[in-house]
Protein backbone atom coordinates (compact mmCIF):
# COMPACT_ATOMS: atom_id res chain seq x y z
CA UNK A 1 0.00 0.00 0.00
CA UNK A 2 1.65 3.23 -0.98
CA UNK A 3 1.87 6.13 0.72
CA UNK A 4 -0.32 9.08 -0.42
CA UNK A 5 -1.14 12.68 -0.77
CA UNK A 6 -3.30 15.01 -2.67
CA UNK A 7 -2.30 17.88 -3.67
CA UNK A 8 -5.75 19.32 -2.39
CA UNK A 9 -4.55 18.98 1.23
CA UNK A 10 -3.27 22.52 1.31
CA UNK A 11 -6.74 23.99 0.50
CA UNK A 12 -7.10 25.95 3.73
CA UNK A 13 -11.35 24.70 3.07
CA UNK A 14 -10.34 20.80 2.69
CA UNK A 15 -8.62 18.20 4.68
CA UNK A 16 -6.18 19.12 7.13
CA UNK A 17 -3.65 16.95 8.91
CA UNK A 18 -2.15 18.19 11.98
CA UNK A 19 1.22 17.64 14.07
CA UNK A 20 1.65 14.91 16.90
CA UNK A 21 4.49 13.61 18.21
CA UNK A 22 3.91 9.73 19.58
CA UNK A 23 6.34 7.08 18.55
CA UNK A 24 4.12 5.40 15.96
CA UNK A 25 2.32 6.99 12.85
CA UNK A 26 -1.17 7.56 13.74
CA UNK A 27 -4.17 6.93 10.83
CA UNK A 28 -6.43 9.43 12.61
CA UNK A 29 -7.07 12.26 10.56
CA UNK A 30 -7.17 15.52 11.83
CA UNK A 31 -10.61 18.02 12.09
CA UNK A 32 -10.28 21.38 9.75
CA UNK A 33 -8.82 24.53 11.06
CA UNK A 34 -8.52 27.47 9.53
CA UNK A 35 -5.47 30.44 9.21
CA UNK A 36 -2.63 27.42 9.27
CA UNK A 37 1.11 28.97 9.60
CA UNK A 38 3.48 27.80 6.48
CA UNK A 39 5.23 25.39 8.99
CA UNK A 40 1.73 23.53 9.77
CA UNK A 41 1.27 23.18 5.84
CA UNK A 42 4.89 22.27 5.77
CA UNK A 43 4.23 19.34 8.31
CA UNK A 44 0.71 18.16 6.53
CA UNK A 45 1.91 15.85 4.10
CA UNK A 46 1.59 12.31 3.23
CA UNK A 47 -1.29 9.98 3.71
CA UNK A 48 -0.14 6.32 4.16
CA UNK A 49 -3.32 4.86 1.74
CA UNK A 50 -4.13 2.85 -0.95
CA UNK A 51 -2.02 3.52 -4.57
CA UNK A 52 -1.25 7.40 -5.64
CA UNK A 53 1.57 9.51 -4.90
CA UNK A 54 2.77 11.94 -2.78
CA UNK A 55 2.67 15.64 -4.08
CA UNK A 56 5.62 16.85 -2.23
CA UNK A 57 6.50 19.15 -5.21
CA UNK A 58 3.17 21.33 -4.84
CA UNK A 59 4.92 22.64 -1.64
CA UNK A 60 7.25 24.28 -3.28
CA UNK A 61 6.77 28.10 -3.58
CA UNK A 62 3.97 28.13 -0.34
CA UNK A 63 6.69 27.02 2.41
CA UNK A 64 9.39 30.02 2.93
CA UNK A 65 11.72 27.97 3.84
CA UNK A 66 11.46 24.78 1.86
CA UNK A 67 14.90 23.23 0.23
CA UNK A 68 16.59 25.56 3.16
CA UNK A 69 18.45 24.49 6.18
CA UNK A 70 16.13 26.42 8.27
CA UNK A 71 14.84 22.79 9.97
CA UNK A 72 17.17 21.14 12.47
CA UNK A 73 19.03 17.93 11.19
CA UNK A 74 21.54 15.22 12.72
CA UNK A 75 24.62 14.29 10.92
CA UNK A 76 24.54 11.00 11.18
CA UNK A 77 25.06 8.10 10.65
CA UNK A 78 23.49 7.63 13.72
CA UNK A 79 24.22 4.49 16.56
CA UNK A 80 22.13 1.74 18.36
CA UNK A 81 18.53 1.18 17.28
CA UNK A 82 15.03 1.63 17.53
CA UNK A 83 11.61 0.09 15.78
CA UNK A 84 9.32 2.33 14.14
CA UNK A 85 5.87 1.62 13.34
CA UNK A 86 4.42 3.38 10.45
CA UNK A 87 0.86 2.80 10.09
CA UNK A 88 -1.77 2.59 7.25
CA UNK A 89 -3.82 5.90 7.57
CA UNK A 90 -0.24 7.98 9.04
CA UNK A 91 0.67 11.34 7.60
CA UNK A 92 4.03 12.35 6.81
CA UNK A 93 4.01 14.72 9.75
CA UNK A 94 2.84 11.62 11.80
CA UNK A 95 5.83 9.45 10.72
CA UNK A 96 8.27 12.47 11.14
CA UNK A 97 7.35 12.93 14.36
CA UNK A 98 7.09 9.66 15.50
CA UNK A 99 10.87 9.64 14.03
CA UNK A 100 11.86 12.52 15.89
CA UNK A 101 9.88 11.39 19.59
CA UNK A 102 12.00 8.04 18.67
CA UNK A 103 15.24 9.72 19.10
CA UNK A 104 15.87 8.82 14.90
CA UNK A 105 15.73 12.24 13.62
CA UNK A 106 16.32 15.85 14.74
CA UNK A 107 13.12 17.39 13.92
CA UNK A 108 10.23 15.86 12.04
CA UNK A 109 10.78 18.86 9.48
CA UNK A 110 13.94 17.70 8.49
CA UNK A 111 11.94 14.42 7.73
CA UNK A 112 9.76 16.06 5.70
CA UNK A 113 12.03 18.18 3.64
CA UNK A 114 13.46 14.90 2.73
CA UNK A 115 10.71 13.07 1.56
CA UNK A 116 9.43 16.46 -0.31
CA UNK A 117 12.86 16.71 -2.39
CA UNK A 118 11.86 13.07 -3.80
CA UNK A 119 8.29 12.59 -4.51
CA UNK A 120 8.61 9.39 -6.33
CA UNK A 121 10.44 7.44 -3.79
CA UNK A 122 8.17 8.58 -0.31
CA UNK A 123 5.38 7.10 -2.35
CA UNK A 124 7.05 4.12 -2.17
CA UNK A 125 6.84 4.18 1.85
CA UNK A 126 4.39 1.73 3.02
CA UNK A 127 2.42 0.72 6.50
CA UNK A 128 4.76 -1.85 9.03
CA UNK A 129 7.31 -1.64 11.19
CA UNK A 130 11.54 -0.76 10.28
CA UNK A 131 14.44 -0.94 12.97
CA UNK A 132 16.58 2.42 12.49
CA UNK A 133 19.24 3.91 13.96
CA UNK A 134 19.23 6.96 16.99
CA UNK A 135 20.21 10.13 15.65
CA UNK A 136 20.29 9.39 11.80
CA UNK A 137 20.12 12.54 9.14
CA UNK A 138 16.81 12.92 8.48
CA UNK A 139 17.74 12.29 4.58
CA UNK A 140 18.88 8.45 5.26
CA UNK A 141 16.08 7.76 7.74
CA UNK A 142 13.89 8.77 4.39
CA UNK A 143 15.48 6.75 2.15
CA UNK A 144 15.42 3.95 5.13
CA UNK A 145 11.92 3.72 5.06
CA UNK A 146 11.32 4.05 1.05
CA UNK A 147 12.88 0.65 0.92
CA UNK A 148 10.37 -1.90 1.96
CA UNK A 149 12.81 -4.44 2.21
CA UNK A 150 13.62 -2.90 5.58
CA UNK A 151 10.43 -3.51 6.72
CA UNK A 152 10.79 -5.65 10.23
CA UNK A 153 7.34 -6.96 10.58
CA UNK A 154 6.34 -10.10 8.19
CA UNK A 155 2.85 -10.28 6.83
CA UNK A 156 0.52 -12.54 7.46
CA UNK A 157 -2.33 -13.56 4.47
CA UNK A 158 -5.81 -14.50 5.18
CA UNK A 159 -7.35 -15.59 2.59
CA UNK A 160 -11.32 -14.88 1.72
CA UNK A 161 -13.76 -17.92 3.45
CA UNK A 162 -11.77 -18.97 6.44
CA UNK A 163 -13.17 -19.47 9.67
CA UNK A 164 -12.23 -17.36 12.84
CA UNK A 165 -10.62 -20.43 14.16
CA UNK A 166 -8.67 -21.35 11.06
CA UNK A 167 -7.98 -17.34 11.27
CA UNK A 168 -6.86 -17.98 14.43
CA UNK A 169 -4.07 -20.67 13.73
CA UNK A 170 -2.93 -18.50 10.51
CA UNK A 171 -2.12 -15.63 12.79
CA UNK A 172 -0.78 -17.89 15.92
CA UNK A 173 1.41 -19.66 13.19
CA UNK A 174 2.91 -16.11 12.20
CA UNK A 175 3.36 -14.41 15.47
CA UNK A 176 4.00 -17.18 17.74
CA UNK A 177 1.24 -16.57 19.83
CA UNK A 178 -0.80 -19.02 21.21
CA UNK A 179 -4.12 -19.91 19.23
CA UNK A 180 -6.01 -19.97 22.91
CA UNK A 181 -4.81 -16.26 23.49
CA UNK A 182 -7.17 -15.34 20.05
CA UNK A 183 -10.00 -17.68 21.40
CA UNK A 184 -10.10 -15.31 24.60
CA UNK A 185 -9.35 -11.99 22.51
CA UNK A 186 -12.61 -13.22 20.22
CA UNK A 187 -14.99 -12.36 23.16
CA UNK A 188 -12.76 -10.06 25.38
CA UNK A 189 -14.64 -6.84 26.53
CA UNK A 190 -11.60 -4.95 24.64
CA UNK A 191 -12.30 -6.08 21.47
CA UNK A 192 -13.89 -3.39 19.15
CA UNK A 193 -16.65 -5.62 17.85
CA UNK A 194 -20.03 -3.99 16.33
CA UNK A 195 -23.10 -4.24 18.26
CA UNK A 196 -24.40 -5.09 15.19
CA UNK A 197 -22.10 -8.46 15.25
CA UNK A 198 -24.55 -9.55 18.30
CA UNK A 199 -21.07 -10.47 20.03
CA UNK A 200 -20.05 -12.94 17.51
CA UNK A 201 -17.05 -12.43 15.77
CA UNK A 202 -17.34 -15.23 12.58
CA UNK A 203 -17.49 -12.96 9.30
CA UNK A 204 -16.16 -9.47 10.85
CA UNK A 205 -12.30 -10.75 10.38
CA UNK A 206 -11.72 -9.33 7.10
CA UNK A 207 -9.25 -11.62 4.47
CA UNK A 208 -6.08 -9.35 3.51
CA UNK A 209 -2.69 -9.43 4.04
CA UNK A 210 -1.79 -7.68 7.34
CA UNK A 211 1.65 -6.51 8.85
CA UNK A 212 1.22 -6.03 12.50
CA UNK A 213 3.79 -4.48 14.90
CA UNK A 214 5.40 -6.99 16.83
CA UNK A 215 4.42 -5.84 20.04
CA UNK A 216 0.72 -5.83 19.26
CA UNK A 217 -1.69 -7.87 21.15
CA UNK A 218 -4.29 -10.49 19.52
CA UNK A 219 -7.39 -7.98 20.72
CA UNK A 220 -5.36 -5.13 18.54
CA UNK A 221 -4.64 -7.59 15.67
CA UNK A 222 -8.49 -8.95 15.76
CA UNK A 223 -9.12 -5.14 15.76
CA UNK A 224 -7.33 -4.11 13.06
CA UNK A 225 -8.93 -6.55 10.89
CA UNK A 226 -13.00 -5.99 12.76
CA UNK A 227 -11.99 -2.10 11.57
CA UNK A 228 -11.41 -3.40 8.00
CA UNK A 229 -14.93 -5.25 7.73
CA UNK A 230 -16.52 -2.48 8.40
CA UNK A 231 -14.39 -0.29 5.99
CA UNK A 232 -15.34 -2.70 3.37
CA UNK A 233 -19.20 -2.50 4.18
CA UNK A 234 -18.99 1.15 4.23
CA UNK A 235 -17.58 1.20 0.29
CA UNK A 236 -20.17 -0.96 -0.22
CA UNK A 237 -22.41 1.43 1.06
CA UNK A 238 -24.32 -1.21 3.21
CA UNK A 239 -26.61 0.35 5.75
CA UNK A 240 -25.11 -0.65 9.59
CA UNK A 241 -28.57 -1.89 10.23
CA UNK A 242 -27.96 -4.86 7.55
CA UNK A 243 -24.48 -5.08 8.56
CA UNK A 244 -24.52 -8.53 10.12
CA UNK A 245 -27.05 -9.80 7.63
CA UNK A 246 -24.99 -8.47 4.67
CA UNK A 247 -21.71 -10.41 5.80
CA UNK A 248 -23.95 -13.78 6.31
CA UNK A 249 -25.27 -13.94 2.89
CA UNK A 250 -21.53 -12.56 1.77
CA UNK A 251 -20.34 -15.58 3.80
CA UNK A 252 -22.70 -18.28 2.05
CA UNK A 253 -21.61 -16.60 -1.37
CA UNK A 254 -18.26 -16.67 -0.56
CA UNK A 255 -18.37 -20.29 0.56
CA UNK A 256 -20.34 -21.63 -2.39
CA UNK A 257 -19.48 -19.43 -5.23
CA UNK A 258 -16.57 -19.18 -7.78
CA UNK A 259 -15.24 -15.84 -8.33
CA UNK A 260 -17.71 -15.24 -11.91
CA UNK A 261 -20.60 -16.08 -9.85
CA UNK A 262 -20.70 -14.33 -6.79
CA UNK A 263 -23.58 -11.75 -7.86
CA UNK A 264 -25.66 -14.54 -9.10
CA UNK A 265 -25.35 -16.91 -6.33
CA UNK A 266 -26.41 -14.01 -4.11
CA UNK A 267 -29.21 -13.56 -6.09
CA UNK A 268 -30.15 -16.70 -5.30
CA UNK A 269 -30.33 -16.49 -1.75
CA UNK A 270 -32.56 -13.74 -2.05
CA UNK A 271 -35.02 -14.74 -4.43
CA UNK A 272 -35.12 -18.33 -1.95
CA UNK A 273 -35.69 -15.86 0.80
CA UNK A 274 -38.14 -14.02 -0.96
CA UNK A 275 -40.51 -17.22 -2.00
CA UNK A 276 -41.67 -19.31 0.57
CA UNK A 277 -44.10 -21.32 -1.02
CA UNK A 278 -41.11 -22.15 -4.27
CA UNK A 279 -39.58 -25.02 -4.82
CA UNK A 280 -36.65 -24.48 -1.75
CA UNK A 281 -40.17 -23.51 0.32
CA UNK A 282 -38.15 -20.59 1.68
CA UNK A 283 -35.36 -22.79 2.78
CA UNK A 284 -31.33 -21.99 1.57
CA UNK A 285 -30.81 -25.87 1.27
CA UNK A 286 -26.53 -24.39 1.35
CA UNK A 287 -24.30 -26.95 1.81
CA UNK A 288 -21.98 -24.67 3.00
CA UNK A 289 -23.84 -24.04 5.98
CA UNK A 290 -23.65 -27.82 6.78
CA UNK A 291 -19.63 -27.48 6.02
CA UNK A 292 -19.36 -24.50 8.88
CA UNK A 293 -21.68 -26.61 11.41
CA UNK A 294 -19.53 -29.62 10.87
CA UNK A 295 -16.46 -27.34 10.57
CA UNK A 296 -15.62 -29.86 7.50
CA UNK A 297 -13.67 -29.01 4.55
CA UNK A 298 -12.43 -30.44 1.36
CA UNK A 299 -15.90 -31.70 -0.53
CA UNK A 300 -18.97 -29.53 -2.21
CA UNK A 301 -21.82 -31.59 -1.45
CA UNK A 302 -23.33 -32.90 1.86
CA UNK A 303 -25.02 -36.64 2.64
CA UNK A 304 -28.17 -37.21 3.35
CA UNK A 305 -26.99 -38.04 7.43
CA UNK A 306 -25.38 -34.72 7.65
CA UNK A 307 -28.26 -32.78 6.65
CA UNK A 308 -29.84 -34.53 9.66
CA UNK A 309 -29.29 -31.98 12.23
CA UNK A 310 -31.31 -29.53 14.27
CA UNK A 311 -28.94 -26.77 14.38
CA UNK A 312 -29.89 -23.64 13.16
CA UNK A 313 -27.07 -23.60 11.03
CA UNK A 314 -28.48 -26.27 9.05
CA UNK A 315 -30.46 -24.55 5.94
CA UNK A 316 -32.32 -28.00 4.93
CA UNK A 317 -34.44 -28.18 7.93
CA UNK A 318 -34.37 -24.70 8.89
CA UNK A 319 -36.56 -21.27 6.77
CA UNK A 320 -34.39 -17.95 6.36
CA UNK A 321 -30.91 -17.10 6.68
CA UNK A 322 -28.57 -18.66 9.72
CA UNK A 323 -27.80 -17.20 13.05
CA UNK A 324 -24.68 -15.37 11.51
CA UNK A 325 -22.03 -15.56 9.02
CA UNK A 326 -20.25 -18.81 8.37
CA UNK A 327 -16.95 -17.98 7.64
CA UNK A 328 -15.24 -14.17 6.55
CA UNK A 329 -15.77 -13.13 3.33
CA UNK A 330 -14.02 -10.92 1.01
CA UNK A 331 -14.78 -7.56 -0.54
CA UNK A 332 -15.99 -9.17 -3.59
CA UNK A 333 -18.84 -11.19 -2.04
CA UNK A 334 -19.65 -8.16 0.54
CA UNK A 335 -20.39 -6.18 -2.77
CA UNK A 336 -22.21 -9.43 -4.46
CA UNK A 337 -24.70 -9.45 -1.35
CA UNK A 338 -24.62 -5.74 -1.28
CA UNK A 339 -26.34 -5.67 -4.86
CA UNK A 340 -27.22 -9.03 -5.91
CA UNK A 341 -26.88 -9.31 -9.88
CA UNK A 342 -30.70 -8.91 -11.24
CA UNK A 343 -32.80 -12.10 -12.06
CA UNK A 344 -34.89 -15.06 -11.59
CA UNK A 345 -32.51 -18.19 -10.55
CA UNK A 346 -34.10 -20.30 -7.83
CA UNK A 347 -30.77 -23.01 -8.22
CA UNK A 348 -27.32 -23.24 -9.48
CA UNK A 349 -24.79 -26.47 -8.97
CA UNK A 350 -20.91 -26.46 -10.32
CA UNK A 351 -21.35 -28.89 -12.92
CA UNK A 352 -17.42 -29.18 -13.34
CA UNK A 353 -15.36 -28.92 -9.80
CA UNK A 354 -12.26 -28.64 -11.77
CA UNK A 355 -13.27 -25.46 -13.70
CA UNK A 356 -15.56 -24.10 -10.87
CA UNK A 357 -17.88 -23.64 -13.80
CA UNK A 358 -21.49 -23.30 -11.95
CA UNK A 359 -24.75 -23.15 -13.97
CA UNK A 360 -27.79 -21.14 -12.62
CA UNK A 361 -31.24 -22.21 -13.18
CA UNK A 362 -34.98 -20.89 -12.72
CA UNK A 363 -36.69 -24.43 -12.98
CA UNK A 364 -36.77 -27.55 -11.36
CA UNK A 365 -36.19 -29.20 -14.80
CA UNK A 366 -33.64 -26.89 -15.57
CA UNK A 367 -31.82 -27.64 -12.71
CA UNK A 368 -32.21 -31.87 -12.46
CA UNK A 369 -30.53 -31.89 -15.77
CA UNK A 370 -27.55 -29.61 -14.25
CA UNK A 371 -27.43 -31.75 -11.03
CA UNK A 372 -27.04 -34.57 -14.44
CA UNK A 373 -24.04 -33.33 -15.98
CA UNK A 374 -21.89 -33.24 -12.38
CA UNK A 375 -23.05 -36.29 -11.63
CA UNK A 376 -21.11 -36.98 -15.36
CA UNK A 377 -18.69 -34.87 -14.33
CA UNK A 378 -17.82 -36.14 -11.08
CA UNK A 379 -19.37 -39.86 -11.23
CA UNK A 380 -20.48 -39.23 -7.30
CA UNK A 381 -23.74 -39.34 -8.10
CA UNK A 382 -24.16 -43.46 -8.57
Amino acid sequence: MNAHLEDDIFDDDRHHHSHRSRRDASRARRPKRRGRTAVALLLAVAVIAGGGYLAFGSLRGIVPSFGSDAVEDFAGPGAGQVEITVEEGATGSDIGSALEEAGVVKSSGAFVQAAAAEPDKAAKIQPGTYELKKEMKASDAFTWLADNANRVAQGVTIPEGLWAVEIYERLSKATKIPVARYEAAATSEQLKLPTEAGGSIEGWLFPSTYEFPKDSTPVQQLDTMIAKTQEELQKADVPRARWERTLTVASIVEGESGAADRGKVARVVENRLADPTGPTVGMLQMDSTIHYLLKKRGTITTSDKERESDSPYNTYKNKGLPPGPINNPGAAAIEAAADPEPGKWIFFVTVDPDTGETKFATTTAQHERNVQEFCRNTGSCE
